[in-house]
């Protein structure tokens, strides 16, 4: 799953608006930036195997740091205790939302992964397998992501640029499952995962209505 999970990210800014979009961006795609990270350092592993399912060509078959239940819990868990370390984002309630958005990654990705999502380790590896479904899991990702930003979006003033984006992310997403090439190597995979989502970060960022008016009232006498 990709543009799908942005749609917990609307939703969590929708329920606490200190959390800066871009923040819950990165936070719901934490988990993957980690593996594209660990990855590149040969701490997990990744073929690339053209038809292993109808929609991704990955063979992840060693993630035990990032994609098992018990590490996706954990790194929920840190992120709750950073949230507390910085005064905009100190509470239960932030520190819930992001936990949430960390660990939400897991659970959506259990419904499109083949069993490849341990419970740790290598242990009892799981997976629903809707990526060997591409027009069904196209549907799920963009129901997911139109609909939290539904969420957000109806309670903000200003929403052209979060509309534009929101329709940048369903055209990438129709790229990526019906028409991406398949990556060179795992190296190339992993560099593409990091980029897109800094890129996507960023995009966040700028889209963001809230940081537009935040950024606007600092300035406002």
């Amino acid at each position: 799953m990709f543009v799908g999970h942005y749609g917990v990210s609307f939703a969590a800014k929708q329920a606490e608006k200190r959390i800066p979009l871009w923040l819950l961006f990165l936070a719901t795609q934490f988990i993957d930036v980690l593996w594209a990270i660990f990855v590149l350092l040969g701490i997990e592993k990744v073929r690339i195997v053209p038809g292993i399912t109808a929609a991704s060509p990955l063979d992840l078959y060693y993630m035990p740091y990032t994609h098992s239940l018990v590490g996706a819990a954990a790194w929920s868990v840190l992120a709750y205790l950073l949230c507390q370390a910085f005064p905009a984002t100190r509470g239960s309630k932030p520190g819930l939302l992001m936990a949430i958005g960390v660990f939400s990654h897991w659970l959506l990705d259990l419904v499109v992964h083949r069993p490849d999502l341990s419970l740790y380790d290598g242990v009892f590896k799981m997976g629903l397998g809707l990526w060997n479904y591409p027009v069904p899991e196209y549907l799920l990702e963009i129901a997911l992501l139109v609909g939290g930003a539904f969420l957000y979006l109806r309670n903000v003033a200003r929403k052209a640029r979060l509309v534009g984006f929101v329709c940048l992310l369903v055209v990438v997403q129709f790229i990526g499952t019906f028409a991406f090439p398949p990556p060179s190597s795992d190296r190339a995979s992993a560099i593409t995962a990091l980029f897109f989502y800094v890129l996507f970060a960023l995009f966040a960022w700028w889209a963001d209505p809230a940081a537009v008016l935040t950024a606007k009232d600092r300035t406002t006498p």
